[in-house]
Order: structure tokens, then sequence, then C-alpha cells
């Protein structure tokens, strides 16, 4: 039987964050139906014994309220997950308690969104549904078996998952969109890295140490010198560095070849930085002095500094756009008008200066600069894509409009600065998003009326 990963930790996710029995009318809990069973009469299987009536309410959050019955389906869950873990289950009280206030967070999300106005259309759920299916690589309706093998009903799964969406919506409309960064902040952490040795970039070095004897005379210092430096030359000469390392070194690691494993620049000795940094895989370094000591390093691999390449294109068009009073056959007419006197010879900046309604691109004779895979619109990028260096296309038609377009010429780029950027700004997003969140948090809660009705006992 397969096992979809991706989809069973998401089911656990909406079960154990998700209210489950509000009406999706009012946002209100209901009760059970009149025929409901009124006390909850455990699990055999899970040894769950429920300290309340199914139907009472444990707590009341703003306009909501959370039944019992909510509260002990996403306590069950939570068991499950933790035991298949193989995580210490804490008590039943404890438990209650943490998942009774994840319940009432969510209730208070749900309905602040509800008061902005925040909905998530079906079609948006399915096209989440179906992304989620993707990616565990099975159909829709091979998920839909699964969801309802594992006991999880299809249309709650959907309900749940429409919630959790909303809550996502939610935080970005009130925390995500008011984050700021600015390049400063990225230069700053970018050099707090490098200094720290914390760039990311490891390297795996080779070690012979070879130790000047205790209280050595200038005659023994000079002794080992010698040594060391005939060892140098056996190296260098193509000798094995972790054979030599293991008869000639006097450090601990000589048994594993003098291997020092991968470390970062801040883990390293400070003796051997600045020889690391100017090395090649492969290089041996001149001997190295330090007290009582000479040592030899070889730079074994390194890791962490990739250089990352793109392909841009450096491009320019002319674009003409329709409106009320040009029809866009209109506008097509006319484009082929500039198209015929761009094939004759005509100056491609000077028609653009004088015809395209880009106007940002205009002022530059049509130029867009640089640009990679993705920047611009699939109609245009797969145009641009056909053309060689030179060439201009025929019409071609996107969302704005109809373009001529011109590729001036390409290039591999190495993107590794703006790549190392990238990463960073995306490292600070995530911390301020994280204290932000939790502060954002913080107060809808005490800016809310949460009265709970839990049992202590």
């Amino acid at each position: 039987m397969k096992y979809f990963p991706a989809l069973s930790a998401l089911c656990l996710l909406l079960v154990t964050t998700v209210s489950t029995a509000n009406d999706e009318t009012t946002g209100l809990a209901t009760a059970p139906p009149a025929d409901t069973e009124l006390t909850a009469t455990g699990d055999e299987d899970t040894g769950f014994r429920p300290r309340y009536t199914l139907n009472s309410i444990v707590a009341i959050a703003n306009e909501d309220i959370i039944l019992a019955s909510e509260l002990e389906k996403a306590s069950k869950a939570i068991e499950k997950q933790l035991t298949d873990k193989g995580t210490a289950l804490p008590d039943k009280a404890t438990l209650d308690r943490e998942v009774l206030n994840k319940l009432v967070m969510e209730s208070l999300q749900l309905q602040l969104a509800s008061t902005n106005g925040i909905t998530i259309e079906d079609s948006a759920l399915n096209a989440e549904i179906k992304d989620l299916a993707d990616k565990n690589g099975v159909s829709l309706t091979e998920f839909r078996d699964v969801l309802e093998r594992d006991g999880y009903s299809y249309d709650s799964f959907r309900e749940d998952m429409r919630k959790q969406l909303t809550i996502m919506q939610l935080r970005r409309q009130m925390v995500a969109s008011r984050i700021k960064i600015n390049d400063q902040e990225v230069d700053n952490l970018l050099a707090t890295l490098k200094t720290s040795g914390q760039s990311g970039v490891e390297f795996h070095l080779g070690h012979i140490l070879i130790a000047i004897p205790e209280a050595a005379s200038p005659e023994e210092i000079q002794a080992t010198e010698t040594r060391a430096n005939e060892t140098l030359k056996r190296l260098r000469a193509g000798a094995d560095f972790a054979e030599i390392a293991l008869v000639v070194s006097d450090s601990q690691t000589a048994l594993e070849g003098g291997d020092l494993g991968w470390r970062t620049l801040g883990q390293l000795p400070s003796m051997f930085l600045d020889p690391v940094k100017s090395m090649k895989v492969g290089d041996i370094s001149d001997l190295i002095r330090s007290t009582g000591s000479f040592h030899i390093i070889k730079l074994l691999g390194k890791r962490g500094d990739e250089r990352h390449f793109v392909e841009q294109t450096r491009v320019r068009h002319i674009l003409i756009k329709p409106d009320e009073l040009n029809s866009d056959e209109e506008v097509l007419a006319r484009i082929r008008q500039l198209e015929i006197r761009l094939r004759g010879g005509e100056d491609f900046e000077t028609i653009a200066l004088a015809n395209s309604q880009d106007t940002l691109s205009a002022a530059r004779g049509g130029d867009l600069g640089w640009v990679n895979q993705g920047d611009t619109v699939p109609e245009f990028e797969e145009a641009m894509n056909k053309l060689q260096p030179g060439a201009l296309s025929e019409p071609v038609k996107t969302e704005f409009g109809w373009h001529l377009i011109q590729v001036v010429e390409r290039r591999t780029h190495d993107s590794t600065e703006e790549y190392e950027r990238s990463k960073v700004r995306k490292l600070i997003r995530s911390r301020k998003y994280d204290e932000e969140l939790f502060l954002w948090m913080r107060r809808l809660r005490d800016e809310s009326y949460v009265e709970y009705r839990l049992p202590e006992s």
C-alpha cells in the first residue's frame, strides 16, 4: 500500500488546527443534533477518556464557541501524531489545554478574516488541492481515495483546507505585507555571516602536524623544519597525503590520514584562515609555523560556494495598446506598419521613442535591459527565446498589447552575488515574520474576549 507523507502530514495538520463543527454561514459552532449521544464512552484503542460531555462548551472566543467534541477530535489527532513520531505524550489535561489554545486562536483569526472580507473561492481551493495531489504523485481521484482510506471525509478536508488558506491569507495581509527590508540590513547580515565564518562555505582539509620537541635548541628546530620541508616536497611530488600523514603526522588525526573533516572558516584555527582562502581544491599549503610545530594542509574539498549562473537576454521592444478608440485589429495594423519600416532599415530606437506606449522603455529606445527567464510574460518570453541576436519578431500579442521584439545580445551571467543577497533577504524576512506573527497573535488574543471552560481535573 502506498504511503504519501506530504498528504498524511497535511491531514494531521488540518485536523489538529481546524475547528470543524462551525456553521459555515454564521461562523458559530452549532450544537450536535438532538439524537447525538451527549457523553463520551471513550476509545478502547487509544485509551482516550474525555472529561466532559461532548456537546458542552469548553471555550468562548468572541462570537464563537468551541465544543468538547471539537476538542476531543483535535486532541486525538495530536495524540496519534505524537505516538507515530515516538514522542512521549504529556498528561491529558496539559494536552487538552494546548490543543484548546490552538482552536481558540484559529477561531479568532477566522472571525477577523471574515470581518476583513477574506474568502477563498472554490477555484483557488481546487487549485491548491490539485497541487497537493500532484506533489504526492497521485490523481485527484486517487487523492480522494487515500483520504477516505485514512479515515478523512473529503468534504470535511476541503473545508478544513479552506480555513487554513483563509488564515494564511489573513496573515499575509496583516503581517507579511507590512514587513520591510532595506539594503543596509542585507549588507549588514552578509558582512556578519562572512566575518563569523557562517557564510555557508565549508572546507574539507587534510592536516599534517610535525611537532618541535619541547625546549628545543636552535639546531633541533632547524632539523624539524628540514623534516617538514622534506615532507612537503614528497607531497608536492605526488605522494599520497593520507599515507604520509599516517606515518609522519604528530596530530591526533594521523590515524584518519590527517582528515579534519568539513569545517567553516569560523571552525578553523586562525593560522589556517589566510592560506585556505587562497587555495583551490587539491592545493597543498606552504609550511605553516605555530608555537611548537609546523603544519601542512591540503584542501580536499570545498562546498557551499557554488557559483550561480543564469542565461540572460538583452532585449528591446515596441508596445502598442488597444483602447476604447483603437481596436485590436487597428493596433495590429499599426504595429505591422512599424514592422515594415524596421525591416526596411529604419532605426529601432528612433521608432520606439516615437511610437512605443511602454513609456519607461520608450525613453531608452525600447531597451528592457538584461532579463532572466521568467521575468516577462510567457508569450513575450517564448517569442524572445526563438530570436537570434539582431533578429526582429513578428507582432506578438500579450495581455499588455501588441509587441515588436528585438534581441540585442545574450550572455551567461554570474548571479552569485544576487543569489546570496536573495538568500539573506529571505532569511531576514523569515526572522521578521516570525517575530511579527508572534506579536500580532498576542495582540489579537489580548484584544479579544476569550473564556475557557475546560475542567481543571
